[in-house]
């Protein structure tokens, strides 16, 4: 299929599902466009998602615009695989999403009275709760004699986002912190914990009794990133967007460090920590009296 050579012409929805179904016809396709599957093509879908997410963070609406391009060909992608398997279509994927948005919203698409209502606390969750019922009686999720307020929180989600996840849903049955003070206060015992493990087993120390792959330490640190998780969903803070933030500080400022040096004629290999660290402080400074 060639571009639009008109001004003014326009792809559609419809020309990407052909360019999709072209691509995966047997002997005139794409060689490996027709050799993926569900499970290959899964780890594109998550990071195009992470790329949308980074054009958001930076502004660039010409990015996003690519970017979001991008995740809709992973729909596409997944969509075409399983029309041929009998499975489902492009088409049944629309329809599903269209009619679940109207259903969660009936103050927006419901009668006069619905539209009239205030939004009651945890009305989202009450309609989400009563489609898992109505999965169960069709039988395509877990059977109610196996019920878990947690069973429906993806496992395939960044660690950090699950953990918020997970810690909200059992909050809503009253397991949870009754406030911040206490969450910091189990902060500080996991990492204790965790120093108290770790730091003997560091090999640049002088008595290492463990070894630098201790499962101990690996659980340890779990439960530090996992109390971190709850510390964040107190705050209302994405603990992702707060991460993707640190890195981008990070970045910066060791970019700093090795402007810095390359005036000095130095290089970060030639220069010692001492020198770096300092520089890192300028860094800081500089960005603060900005």
């Amino acid at each position: 299929m060639a571009p639009p050579d008109q001004p003014g012409s326009r792809l559609t929805i419809a020309d990407l599902l052909a360019v999709m179904a072209a691509l995966r016809t047997p002997g005139s396709g794409c060689p490996w466009d027709l050799e993926q599957t569900f499970a290959t093509i899964a780890p594109y879908t998550i990071e195009e998602a992470y790329e949308v997410a980074d054009a958001i963070e930076r502004g660039n609406r010409v990015d996003l615009r690519e970017e979001l391009g991008d995740l809709l060909l992973q729909v596409v992608y997944h969509a075409r695989m399983a029309e041929e398997e009998g499975a489902f279509a492009f088409a049944d994927v629309v329809h599903g999403v269209t009619e679940k948005m109207i259903r969660r919203h009936p103050h927006v698409f419901g009668d006069e009275k619905a539209r009239s209502a205030q939004l009651a606390k945890g009305w989202w969750e009450n309609i989400k709760a009563e489609e898992r019922a109505a999965k169960q009686a069709e039988g395509r999720s877990a059977a109610p004699s196996e019920p878990s307020l947690l069973a429906d929180v993806p496992i395939g989600l960044p660690g950090m986002t699950r953990a918020i996840k997970l810690q909200a849903k059992a909050a809503r049955v009253g397991f949870d912190w009754p406030s911040l003070a206490p969450v910091f206060s189990k902060m500080q015992e996991e990492l204790a914990e965790l120093e108290e493990i770790a730091v003997p087993a560091d090999p640049r120390g002088t008595s290492p009794p463990n070894g630098p792959t201790d499962p101990r330490i690996v659980d340890e640190f779990g439960d530090v990133l996992f109390v971190m998780a709850n510390v964040a969903r107190h705050l209302d803070v994405d603990p992702e967007t707060a991460l993707r933030t640190a890195n981008a500080k990070f970045v910066r400022r060791f970019a700093y460090i090795e402007r810095r040096l390359a005036e000095q004629g130095k290089s970060p290999d030639s220069a010692t920590l001492e020198d770096m660290d300092a520089l890192w402080v300028e860094a800081k400074t500089e960005e603060r009296g900005s």
